[in-house]
């Protein structure tokens, strides 16, 4: 865990900015299976043909499909998340030994307590902020924390609606039904997009160890939701 103490104490609407990073199932079983349901073409009937492209062309094609459960809970894991309340600090949570099947129970369980930490002291109900976070890190939580098997706290609002008043979704916000990256939407606004990092790299550098910079990149998209927060409610200066 890195980052600074939260706010507490606070007696008004209290912003929880939140965002996670994902990776593909590590579960060689799921891999497996995954590798069976690919086959060639119907198209190819000669041996030699059918050899060649599962030499050739399979592997990656296995390799795609395996990077594309990161965006499915019931697949992926959370390698690591972040909150701000308010105007604080994010607080991150991540293992650097993220290949222990425990690691991901560790992470969820450290960023379920910070939430019932900030919540605990205020009379509202917190408003969870993020960018696609209906469709995506709320729901992502929920199934990794079903299929853990860690009650998450009541205050974090699986069941709401992208419009609805217990989240504010920047992506929704902005473009409706419609999608727009997050770092598209930064440089629309005039504010610093992603830099040299996006989602697409998180795997790969986690598989490489720099699993503390998928961390504190992780940490800097909080910053960036607040930032466009901010703007999109016109509590920042445009």
């Amino acid at each position: 865990m890195t980052g600074g103490q939260l706010p507490r104490n606070q007696d008004y609407t209290m912003n929880i900015y939140l965002d996670i990073e994902t990776i593909p199932t590590q579960d060689q079983a799921v891999i497996d299976r995954i590798a069976e349901e690919i086959t060639p073409p119907g198209s190819y009937k000669k041996q030699d043909t059918i050899d060649q492209w599962i030499a050739e062309q399979k592997p990656a094609l296995v390799a795609e499909a395996v990077a594309k459960t990161s965006f499915d809970g019931a697949l992926g894991r959370i390698a690591c998340a972040s909150i701000a309340v308010d105007d604080g600090e994010p607080l991150t949570f991540y293992r650097e030994d993220w290949q222990d099947e425990r690691a991901e129970r560790m992470v969820l369980g450290d960023l379920f307590v910070a939430i019932l930490d900030a919540a605990m002291d205020v009379t509202r109900e917190p408003v969870f902020i993020g960018h696609n976070i209906v469709d995506f890190d709320l729901k992502f939580i929920f199934q990794r924390a079903v299929i853990l098997g860690i009650r998450p706290p009541t205050v974090i609002p699986f069941r709401a609606k992208p419009w609805g008043d217990q989240v504010f979704d920047t992506m929704t916000a902005w473009a409706g039904r419609d999608r727009v990256s997050m770092d598209k939407l930064c440089r629309a606004l005039g504010l610093a997009g992603k830099g040299d990092i996006d989602g697409s790299k998180v795997w790969p550098m986690v598989q490489t160890g720099r699993i503390a910079e998928v961390a504190a990149y992780c940490a800097d998209d909080v910053r960036r939701t607040r930032e466009l927060y901010r703007r999109m409610t016109f509590a920042a200066a445009a």
